[in-house]
């Protein structure tokens, strides 16, 4: 690496850097640029403190890559860089910082910033500052850790070093750095560089490289939708004017969006738990295919705005979900379990609750609830409960019916592509985008269309947004191409997808989550599988049907030409043993390798430390697993965030004893913390009640 004194006006003017100009008379340097930093977090008078140590900034992949040791000095480097590439708001350069949040909170009090684009407080994904200079973040347009990012990679071959720099050390700017530390920085900026470079590339220039993963997808599909080719208007415009007026039907009222809201719930994750906390030998692992663009594909959705409808009885109810998509409140009495082994409702999404046994944060049982819902959930919880009495108030319906062609082939193109470009030699570029979307595509559906604004200025201030005035805004937008209550929907269809395979293996059930499914004796469920999968492919049979498709598109082959069917189970295998301690906390043992998930904590890491206490033999080791392992925080991987956004001045002493008064505007101190693996007494209270027989099939015995 070079000092940042080498930046000079005749290195910036000889680098090859053209201009794109925006349909917003906006003008972007056309060359990838990168940015990051290096930190110590420490403590003085007992007070955290954090400060960069250094900072690196490169121009253009394979070219130079520059440091400096303070914020003045990058200020300085950025005057420089506006002067020599004559920036301002119209005229700017892109800089890609990986984790922009995190360099934004130590830089942001010594620039001015004309806008703050972020997705959540503290989260900026786009900051313009007065320099014409545009931070972007690269983490959030990628999906991946840095680490991965450069495993991702398809025309350069930058890896992630790792290791490299001891955290524990603490630097100031007056530290000197060796080489192997140096090479770790400039490695950083290597990785990002590369990326974005293969970014610019893949999409033509950088004023076309999307701003997150899920607009890559939002923009593919949405010009699926109006044009035919990409110029645009001009060719198109019977099939703009076309998808214009579905999106004129699919309106919104203030009240519907709120409902609809509601009742969104997310991916089903649990255990069984007659099953908690056993270690079970031969457990079958089986996996639902791209789950939620099957049922994006396979299933009907609200395809008119809604309308209030009258129900007379449950009979009236389940007739009108021949027609419609239902979304309704419900109140229920005397709630009782029919099943023993698994529960369906949130506590969370539940409103009035009384006298509730909770099972890890699903309702058991319960004297009285409310909620709202979707029909879909209303069949689920029908074939899981029994109660009292019912009140079903305030239902709308949308008529239902296929998603729009446009997005139908949008996803087949994605899956096809995904599918038959893995390990083709010259097109990993495509494979890699194609699954990133295909990842992505149900993410656009479920954005958020009401959400209060997260606003800088000179600090961090939530600007509320009126309602009203927002579903109007979405109602009458040119550009809309989605409907939110369809998000709504997606995931119901795959709860109660995944809920088939756990209402068929009935108590040899164990675990769940969003996808997937661990049961016991999977050869006696096989015909449950067969007949899953047969349905499904029957289902997408139909969409090709109706729309007039090639059905062969369903199921495309692999290189080795293997095919590869939309939306069914696929048995991933069985394991050694398994134990799981509820939700996101599972053991498992396979071909004698070890895998572990316990949201929090890190795999690795945490599966390293459970390896060396267990001696490496997999009965202590799974006998470690339980509500008492504690990881110490040496040996987790896990940091805890603190924001510091007051100024301070700090008299340190770095690892080589030298001294420093260090003078810091904003930071956020970074620190290790232990992991302790617990479980709730409301959880234990439940499972040992289960146990013994107090709570068995909505009983309970006294």
């Amino acid at each position: 690496m070079k000092p940042y004194t080498e930046i000079t006006e005749e290195y910036l003017n000889g680098l090859n850097m053209p201009s794109i100009k925006t349909n917003k008379k906006i003008q972007y340097i056309n060359l990838e640029c990168a940015f990051d930093i290096e930190t110590t977090s420490t403590t003085y008078n007992g007070q955290k403190t954090a400060f960069a140590y250094i900072w690196m900034i490169g121009f253009g992949y394979g070219n130079d890559v520059f440091y400096g040791r303070t914020w003045k000095q990058f200020v300085a480097t950025c005057k420089l860089i506006q002067r020599s590439l004559g920036l301002h708001e119209e005229r700017r350069l892109v800089v890609y910082v990986h984790n922009l949040g995190y360099e934004f909170q130590f830089m942001r009090k010594y620039f001015d910033w004309n806008t703050v684009f972020a997705i959540d407080e503290r989260k900026p994904i786009k900051a313009l500052c007065s320099l014409g200079i545009e931070f972007r973040d690269s983490y959030i347009l990628s999906g991946y850790s840095l680490a991965n990012t450069a495993k991702n990679l398809s025309k350069h071959n930058v890896k992630k070093l790792v290791g490299d720099l001891d955290y524990s050390l603490v630097r100031t700017s007056d530290t000197p750095l060796t080489e192997v530390e140096m090479g770790y920085c400039r490695n950083d900026i290597d990785v990002v560089l590369a990326y974005i470079n293969e970014q610019i590339e893949q999409y033509g220039d950088i004023n076309k490289v999307p701003l997150t993963n899920t607009g890559r997808v939002r923009s593919y599909v949405k010009h699926n939708c109006y044009y035919d080719d990409k110029n645009h208007r001009k060719s198109s415009k019977g099939k703009y004017v076309r998808y214009k007026r579905i999106m004129e039907d699919l309106t919104l009222t203030p009240n519907m969006y709120l409902q609809l809201k509601t009742s969104f719930m997310g991916g089903f994750t649990h255990s069984n738990p007659n099953h908690t906390g056993m270690v079970h030998k031969n457990v079958a692992s089986i996996d639902l295919t791209s789950s939620y663009p099957s049922v994006m594909l396979a299933e009907q959705y609200p395809m008119s705005r809604p309308r209030e409808l009258e129900v007379n009885s449950i009979d009236h109810l389940i007739e009108l979900m021949d027609t419609y998509c239902l979304v309704f409140d419900i109140k229920l009495d005397g709630v009782k379990n029919v099943l023993g082994y698994e529960s369906y409702i949130s506590e969370s999404k539940c409103r009035n609750l009384v006298g509730a046994d909770i099972n890890n944060g699903r309702v058991y049982e319960a004297d009285s609830l409310s909620m709202t819902i979707t029909c879909v959930d209303f069949n689920i919880i029908n074939k899981v409960y029994s109660w009292e009495s019912i009140s079903i108030k305030n239902v709308h319906g949308f008529i239902k019916n296929y998603l729009p062609k446009a997005i139908i082939e949008s996803i087949l193109d994605l899956y096809i592509d995904k599918t038959t470009l893995k390990g083709v030699e010259g097109k990993e570029v495509e494979y890699l985008l194609s699954k990133g979307m295909l990842n992505s595509v149900y993410g656009m559906c479920v954005t958020d269309i009401v959400k209060d604004n997260n606003v800088y200025k000179d600090g961090w201030e939530i600007e509320p947004v009126n309602i009203d005035e927002k579903i109007t805004e979405y109602n009458e937008s040119r550009n809309r191409f989605l409907y939110y209550a369809w998000g709504i929907w997606v995931t119901a269809y795959a709860r109660r997808n995944l809920w088939t395979g756990i209402l068929a293996m009935g108590e040899d059930y164990i675990y769940s989550d969003t996808d997937s499914i661990k049961a016991l004796n999977y050869e006696k469920h096989k015909p449950y599988v067969d007949w899953y999968n047969d349905n499904v492919q029957g289902k997408l049979e139909d969409m090709c049907e109706h729309y007039n498709l090639d059905p062969e598109r369903l199921k495309p082959k692999t290189i080795d030409g293997v095919e590869k069917p939309l939306g069914v189970w696929e048995f991933e295998g069985s394991y050694d043993m398994f134990k799981t301690l509820g939700a996101k906390r599972y053991l498992v043992l396979e071909k004698g390798k070890y895998q572990l998930t316990v949201a929090g904590l890190s795999k690795k890491n945490g599966m390293d430390y459970m390896i060396e206490q267990g001696h490496n033999n997999p009965e202590e080791i799974f006998n470690l697993f339980n509500d008492d392992l504690y990881i110490p925080a040496d040996k987790t991987g896990k940091m805890t965030h603190t924001y510091i956004d007051e100024e301070q001045m700090i008299h340190t002493t770095d690892y080589l004893g030298k001294s420093k008064i260090v003078k810091v505007l904003s930071s956020i101190h970074l620190e290790a913390c232990d992991f302790t693996l617990s479980i709730s007494q409301q959880y234990k209270d439940f499972l040992k009640n289960l146990s013994q027989g107090y709570i068995y099939k909505g009983v309970k015995h006294v």
